[in-house]
């Protein structure tokens, strides 16, 4: 932290990396998988009640950063944010209303980069939010080779499929069922799966590169899976979130109501109050039990890829980053859901496994990613030899890839990047895959947001359209701090008005990894308040609003330095 502190002090600018040619420049196939709503439960991550013995079989032959985070904790604005690689800022993305080249920029995609360079791409499932916010054709032609797949049973996703406790079929949020009564016997993770495969076996004895897009839907609710998955987390053995109340010092601006829960049958009978709940205990063991279940059944349609992958003797030549839009609270401070600026909605699992560099090539056509049964086969560890604990974000992924595949890195985007069709406003993390991670590294921060309609939770705080928009809430998070202000933001010119404060959080993460005590108050308490904004106004308009929040954070917690560190 003393090292970040000299730093902000002197006004550097953020480090920007330059990376060696730390990769043969061989043009590599590229398998990307994402999931959906997929927080850092997994047993690479150090998850000790999850079964996810396929995803940590590739970490273990993975680069696989601990904190990465997303750019926002909601699907489409996120994704798009990720496949642009760059921020809600700048997509002008923060609902579900628009197509980002006519709504902010016509930017480049990654999976529209790789084609451009001569990949042949294809799309499983979800990896554009499906909608207009991919022009209703998952930026069909301009990333993909041919039309995106969807599951065909996916339009039963929100219908009544999951039966109750009185034998009828509801909408519900709990919703285990048996695979041979669903239409067509199947799910589309099932489906997904079994496409990505077909088009792995197509392209398996070409010389041209793929680029293979495949997005699972889970575990995003509603949790309907195979009732199997549930043998796996008996209810007796889950657990409730260790911090499962509000915390009393968190602005209701910050406070995500989870409405789209709310919103299930088997949750409405309940008859929770609004905004704060609480969900009684028994239910709350049963959504944690359901999105673990999740996970594992996941976790199988990823090992049928990765066992695909070895099958065909493609495991050598492919790149494979396995990722998620953005994580799930499961009862933390009292939220359900995703919606928020905390670490359990921001936080996602991020690998690259790059043959050759992160493993060996397996010359012997010994199996790399052998198929693991997780309902049937003993469990299984693995080491993770290969960790980055800096900070990492979403957007950092288009210019890693770039580089580990063997194509040209785009440029740092400029400040104001709207005419720009090819940069990035992420950062190439190739350089650290072939060492260790030799320290922390203070400059490397990760920025996060979400847009709210009111200071006070009301039904529209989790998903306000554009025009609702009046605060928005932006947080950094680095090794020791997450802060986050919600400010005031004008949704028809886009601009954030530094000096309207709606309310402010600050979590010292070495004492509070939980993010339970918020103690911006307390700093802001004294004379630090009027010594900050000062200084904040003496600033040139042109340093942004992430250079103002650092070194607002650097101010604050000198101060707090310099009084022993009590707030």
């Amino acid at each position: 932290m003393h090292l970040f502190i000299r730093i902000c002090f002197l006004l550097l600018p953020l480090h920007t990396l330059t990376v060696g040619a730390a990769v043969k420049t061989e043009r590599k196939n590229v398998l990307f998988i994402m999931a959906d709503d997929l927080r850092t439960s997994l047993g690479c991550y150090g998850d000790a009640v999850v079964k996810s013995p396929n995803i940590d079989q590739l970490a273990s032959k993975s680069q696989v950063f601990l904190n990465a985070f997303a750019q926002q904790a909601v699907c489409g604005p996120s994704r798009t944010s990720m496949l642009t690689s760059r921020r809600p800022d700048t997509t002008r993305l923060y609902d579900f209303n628009s197509y980002w080249r006519v709504h902010s920029g016509n930017y480049t995609t990654l999976p529209q980069y790789f084609k451009s360079n001569g990949y042949f791409t294809m799309s499983v499932g979800k990896v554009f939010h499906p909608g207009i916010v991919s022009n209703h054709t998952d930026d069909y032609p301009y990333s993909w080779s041919i039309p995106a797949y969807h599951p065909p049973s996916f339009r039963f996703e929100k219908k009544k499929m999951c039966k109750g406790e009185d034998g009828k079929l509801h909408v519900n949020l709990l919703c285990a069922v048996n695979v041979t009564e669903q239409p067509g016997g199947t799910l589309p993770d099932l489906e997904s799966a079994d496409e990505a495969v077909r088009l792995l076996k197509s392209r398996a004895g070409s010389q041209q590169p793929f680029f293979l897009g495949v997005g699972f839907h889970k575990p995003h609710i509603p949790f309907r899976i195979p009732q199997e998955y549930l043998s796996l987390y008996p209810l007796d053995k889950m657990t409730l979130a260790p911090d499962p109340d509000v915390p009393k010092q968190l602005p209701p601006v910050a406070y995500n109501p989870w409405v789209d829960v709310r919103m299930r049958e088997d949750v409405q009978k309940l008859n929770l109050s609004f905004p704060y709940g609480p969900i009684p205990k028994e239910f709350q063991l049963r959504i944690r039990q359901h999105y673990y279940a999740a996970v594992s059944y996941m976790d199988a349609q990823v090992g049928r890829l990765l066992s695909a992958l070895d099958e065909l003797q493609l495991t050598n030549s492919t790149v494979v980053v396995f990722s998620s839009d953005h994580g799930w609270s499961l009862g933390e401070h009292g939220e359900w859901a995703k919606y928020s600026n905390f670490d359990v909605a921001t936080r996602v699992p991020l690998m690259f496994f790059v043959p050759g560099v992160t493993s060996n090539r397996n010359g012997l056509k010994m199996s790399t990613f052998p198929f693991i049964d997780v309902l049937r086969q003993p469990e299984r560890s693995f080491n993770n030899d290969r960790v980055t604990r800096n900070m990492a974000e979403l957007v950092d992924i288009f210019p890693t890839l770039s580089h580990l595949a063997g194509l040209k890195t785009p440029g740092r985007c400029p400040d104001v990047s709207f005419q720009t069709e090819l940069c990035t406003e992420g950062q190439n993390r190739a350089h650290s895959f072939r060492q260790r991670e030799g320290r922390r590294d203070e400059e490397l921060v990760s920025f996060s947001q979400y847009p709210r309609p009111a200071d006070a939770p009301q039904l529209n705080s989790d998903l306000p359209n554009l025009e609702d928009i009046k605060i928005m809430g932006y947080s950094l998070r680095n090794w020791d701090y997450r802060y986050t202000l919600w400010l005031g933001f004008n949704p028809k010119t886009f601009q954030v008005n530094v000096s309207d404060v709606h309310g402010g959080e600050l979590y010292m993460l070495e004492d509070d990894p939980g993010q339970d005590n918020n103690v911006y108050n307390s700093i802001f308490s004294d004379s630090n308040h009027s010594v900050v904004m000062r200084k904040m106004a003496s600033l040139p308009p042109t340093v942004s609003l992430q250079m103002r929040m650092k070194l607002q954070l650097c101010y604050l917690t000198a101060g707090m330095k310099t009084s022993g560190g009590k707030a």
